[in-house]
């Protein structure tokens, strides 16, 4: 790949920032990519100069921010890919969580030097709103790999600098878990920097996908021996809800994650209370297998009655709450959509957000007695309400 003339590129894109800036027209278009986070930029009133103040997360917040990411699982070895490789010597390596605050930074002594004037250091936020566009903000506000080269960025401050960054993703469940960003002098720039970032960032993605199955084969090892002679239901799901083995009980890959002071409903097996283990949790039935529920709508406040066992779980409802878990009951095993639950609930289907937000809420509040698209109730459990009509 032949090395583009980063001195006049350099020149050029700082013409075209210039007049973007200032309103004028450019020499050239700026990238479709630059040109929308610059209006993003200009639109939030960013400072281009460089006044833009930096946002710096306690240590004690960064600590807690590398414990809760996965990401940490695998930084040595986004190290171990990215900075033993011969072009690494000018450049530094930046993880961030999917907020853009910066966790980890390692790499070139010079290099981390001069961030440190740049305020990019670990702590730091670096999303667009924050500090204007760069490759680790922009790459999270498109959703995609960005490389910004110079002028490119928004800040002036940043013009001596290229950053290459690609957004890292669970490989379970597509969710973010942050970015992958190297970045070094501008004139350094070297042809192959974005597709070393992109290959150390699916070589981890690969590596955390294998880690997880490594631990879900683990539990079922280790549970699969021990509660196979009982013959009872039982179900034992990883620290995000992830089923490693099943007993008895019919249910999806993946389940709310548990919380040990909330009883969670699992089919064909009632209300389950769940247990800590090593590395996960053990769900086993409170009662017969058989929810059932009354639904007291003339209380006050109103409740739901949850038993499948001697003992019933009491659960308060806001009036809202308890609007809603009429038109489900109403609704029967069809269940009822967001858009219908809107019209019933506010004389439209403009609610739709608002709708989603209050069930995530009451799921909250009563676990998986409510199944989703469509929102009913789940299976296994009969539902009774009382005679007297909901409030309005």
């Amino acid at each position: 790949m032949s090395q583009p003339d980063l001195v006049h590129l350099a020149r050029d894109l700082t013409r075209i920032h210039d007049a973007v800036i200032t309103g004028g027209p450019p020499p050239a278009p700026p990238r479709a990519l630059v040109a929308r986070s610059w209006e993003r930029m200009l639109r939030l009133g960013l400072d281009p100069a460089g006044g833009n103040r930096r946002v710096l997360a306690a240590e004690a917040d960064v600590e807690s921010r590398r414990h809760r990411s996965k990401l940490r699982l695998i930084v040595d070895e986004l190290r171990s890919a990215i900075l033993h490789t011969s072009s690494s010597e000018g450049f530094i390596l930046v993880v961030t969580d999917a907020d853009g605050v910066i966790l980890w930074r390692d790499g070139a002594a010079r290099a981390r030097r001069q961030a440190d004037g740049l305020g990019f250091v670990e702590g730091a936020h670096w999303s667009e709103s924050v500090v204007g566009t760069n490759a680790i903000g922009t790459a999270l506000a498109e959703e995609a790999p960005v490389q910004l080269f110079s002028a490119e960025h928004f800040e002036t401050s940043q013009h001596p600098w290229y950053c290459s960054a690609v957004p890292l993703h669970d490989p379970a469940d597509g969710r973010l878990l942050g970015v992958v960003d190297i970045s070094g002098p501008a004139l350094t720039l070297h042809p192959t920097v974005q597709s070393l970032v992109t290959t150390a960032v699916r070589l981890a993605e690969a590596r955390l996908l294998l880690s997880q199955q490594a631990q879900l084969a683990t539990l079922r090892s280790r549970y699969s021996t021990l509660l196979g002679g009982s013959g009872e239901p039982a179900l034992v799901v990883d620290d995000e809800g992830w089923v490693a083995y099943r007993q008895g009980v019919t249910t999806r890959d993946r389940i709310e994650v548990p919380d040990p002071d909330r009883t969670v409903h699992i089919p064909g097996a009632g209300l389950c209370m769940p247990e800590r283990v090593s590395g996960g949790w053990l769900l086993r039935p409170a009662g017969t297998g058989q929810t059932t529920i009354a639904l007291r709508l003339h209380a006050e406040p109103a409740v739901l009655e949850v038993r499948s066992s001697e003992t019933p779980h009491i659960v308060p409802l806001t009036p809202r709450h308890a609007q809603i878990l009429e038109h489900l009951t109403a609704a029967g095993a069809q269940g009822i959509s967001a858009s219908d639950l809107s019209i019933r609930l506010y004389g439209d289907a403009d609610h739709l957000v608002t709708i989603r937000a209050e069930v995530s809420r009451l799921r909250r509040s009563i676990g998986a007695l409510i199944a989703t698209r469509p929102y009913r109730w789940a299976d296994g459990v009969t539902v009774r309400v009382d005679d007297a009509p909901a409030r309005r």
